[in-house]
């Protein structure tokens, strides 16, 4: 159940502490010479740079902290940062040559689901192994992904939950238009019906669309008790600002979001969506030992006014986790890989403990923001305790089940 509490987290590990998992350095499979490399691969152009870029800096961060005291099997981390440019067929053709032509180990990176579902057939091809950072629609379980960011039942149920325990009991939905914000809608469509309460309109535009005319005419005709927003990238930007210019705020007509996180609030500017909500499994004001350190290495690297958002702690802690699990199996195969972080069991992030599950998603916490006037969030509910990751919704998929 969520349930609004003040926070406090104590935690003094550090994301180093997954080091300790470590199994030793003999190991026949490792690759030859004095480094290993690795794929990170996340969009630094297009409509999806205005989260991404973030995730890759923080990816790169892990993987110069553990070549700081190291490196993995006592081989340094090479980097090969590729551009997936907003494209899910670019990041195909980038995840192919980052696997058959650069012969990495495995690969960073990803955002949208249409990225994720373009690049699945490449790794279930070459048995290679993608870390996946951010929140997703579930439906989906593949050997070949450790999906560490949130399922429905850790994002978006959590959230739909919280609203309902506010009193709204009407929905809009709107989102970009791809396979993310469809089926995530989809299942939360089936609760809300489920509940007895009503979704007054459902809209769509593409990713990257900046005309809300239409889409914010509906809203204002529906009149709901609160706005469900999957739109993902600058898109959101577009549609706060044209929400603003109609007379509409987030203080007026409530929406929560299932994709901006402090950065995006930070690039909009956060004046333009305070008093918004946002549902993470991470916001960077979580009150931590380990956060703060994660907080403080980050903003020494990259200035001290970044901003941390969840998917970027996922992108860290994934790196983290692979050389663990890679000390653990002694190998840098990937089929020995998921399997040692599948049983890697309870380990320190800068957002506290979390595990993998059997079916190579991330067990965690989630949390409900309200954004202040400052760009962070303040945390206004939590679900008390982890939650088991559920790749596949009972109500939207019955019967199916995750089988690697």
């Amino acid at each position: 159940m969520i349930r609004s509490r003040l926070l406090m987290l104590a935690t003094s590990a550090c994301a180093l502490a997954l080091a300790s998992c470590s199994g030793g350095s003999d190991n026949a499979s490792a690759p030859a010479g004095d480094s290993v490399s690795v794929g990170v691969l996340q969009s630094l152009t297009g409509t999806m740079a205005i989260s991404e870029i973030t995730v890759k800096n923080a990816e790169m961060l892990a993987i110069e902290e553990i070549n700081a005291t190291g490196g993995v099997l006592g081989k340094q981390i090479n980097a090969l940062v590729e551009d997936g440019a907003s494209d899910p067929s670019t990041f195909a053709q980038k995840a192919s040559k980052l696997i058959e032509s650069d012969g990495v180990s495995t690969v960073f990176g990803g955002w949208t689901s249409a990225s994720r579902k373009a690049m699945l057939p490449v790794f279930e091809r070459t048995k290679n192994l993608l870390w996946y950072p951010v929140q997703f629609e579930g439906n989906e379980c593949s050997p070949n992904i450790m999906y560490s960011g949130a399922q429905p039942n850790q994002q978006a149920l959590p959230a739909l939950e919280w609203a309902v325990a506010q009193g709204y009991k009407s929905f809009f939905l709107v989102g970009s238009d791809y396979v993310y914000p469809r089926t995530a809608n989809l299942i939360l469509k089936k609760h809300i019906e489920k509940g007895g309460m009503q979704v007054l309109g459902e809209a769509y535009v593409p990713l990257g669309g900046t005309d809300f005319s239409g889409v914010i005419a509906k809203i204002a005709q529906a009149k709901p008790a609160i706005i469900i927003n999957t739109l993902n990238g600058d898109s959101n930007v577009a549609f706060f600002k044209q929400m603003q210019a109609a007379g509409i705020s987030p203080k007026t007509m409530p929406v929560m979001s299932f994709s901006i996180g402090e950065q995006e609030a930070q690039a909009m500017g956060a004046g333009l969506v305070e008093g918004s909500y946002a549902a993470w499994n991470y916001f960077q004001s979580l009150p931590s030992d380990a956060n703060a350190k994660f907080i403080a290495a980050y903003k020494a690297k990259f200035g001290k006014d970044a901003a941390i958002t969840d998917p970027m702690v996922h992108g860290y802690l994934d790196v983290y986790a692979w050389k663990a699990a890679v000390e653990k199996a002694k190998s840098f195969e990937p089929d020995a890989v998921r399997k040692a972080a599948a049983s890697l069991g309870g380990f320190a992030t800068p957002m506290g403990t979390v595990s993998f599950a059997a079916n190579q998603s991330l067990v965690q916490k989630a949390y409900i923001g309200k954004l202040k006037a400052d760009g962070q969030f303040e945390i206004i509910a939590d679900s008390g305790k982890d939650i088991a990751p559920e790749p596949y919704d009972a109500l939207a998929f019955p019967g199916k089940t995750c089988k690697l």
